[in-house]
């Protein structure tokens, strides 16, 4: 990801936001949310480069610094909790949407990030229905929004999804990160035995405590 478009594109790509150039100077267009109002992404051109300003969980902040050249304290802004990102082409797509990602969750209180959140409580050598996780992050109802979201997971490193099966037990079947076999392998890895696709929920399903 190098251009303003891409950024935009993605940045819009969350649930009820929109873009707005609030500024004299058409250089800095913003990504902000339906309601709040609050902006969770800034696009403008520096010295030659797209720049993205994304809010930060403090705890992550440093990481993204050390981790890459390209990311820098907030070009003006609060420096403890938004970082710049200079598209130059040194950071991986993935990592760049994970930190735009991560600043959409921080302005919002969105489902996502509920689910996010309580799929990050399954300890390992467990797993959870998509029903329990729906119920967990504040509506049961919401099924659905768990495959959805789980689908879009924007850092398996830190959301076990593999840990969430159907209600009968059952693993995806195509499951989103690494094919057919992948989420089998992940859950045998953690000590979780699978049998012709089936998890014994009995045995490693969570309970409602957690």
């Amino acid at each position: 990801m190098q251009t303003r478009e891409e950024a935009l594109k993605y940045g819009l790509s969350f649930p009820n936001t929109y873009m707005e150039a609030p500024f004299h100077d058409s250089n800095w267009q913003l990504v902000r949310v339906k309601g709040s109002k609050k902006a969770f992404l800034w696009t403008y051109e520096r010295e030659g480069y797209i720049n993205l300003n994304v809010k930060v969980d403090p705890e992550w902040r440093d990481f993204w610094r050390d981790s890459f050249d390209a990311v820098i304290p907030g070009y003006h802004q609060n420096k403890e909790h938004w970082n710049t990102v200079i598209l130059d082409g040194s950071i991986s797509d993935k990592d760049v949407k994970r930190m735009i990602a991560e600043s959409y969750d921080l302005v919002t209180d969105s489902p996502s990030k509920r689910i996010y959140e309580a799929v990050k409580k399954i300890p390992k050598g467990h797993v959870a229905t998509y029903g329990q996780i729906a119920e967990l992050a504040g509506d049961k109802k919401m099924a659905r929004a768990v495959g959805n979201a789980l689908h879009k997971n924007p850092d398996p490193d830190h959301i076990p999804c593999f840990r969430v099966v159907n209600a009968r037990g059952e693993l995806s079947g195509s499951f989103a990160f690494g094919g057919a076999d992948a989420q089998e392998k992940l859950l045998k890895a953690d000590g979780v035995e699978v049998v012709e696709g089936r998890v014994d929920l009995n045995k490693y399903g969570i309970t409602k405590t957690m």
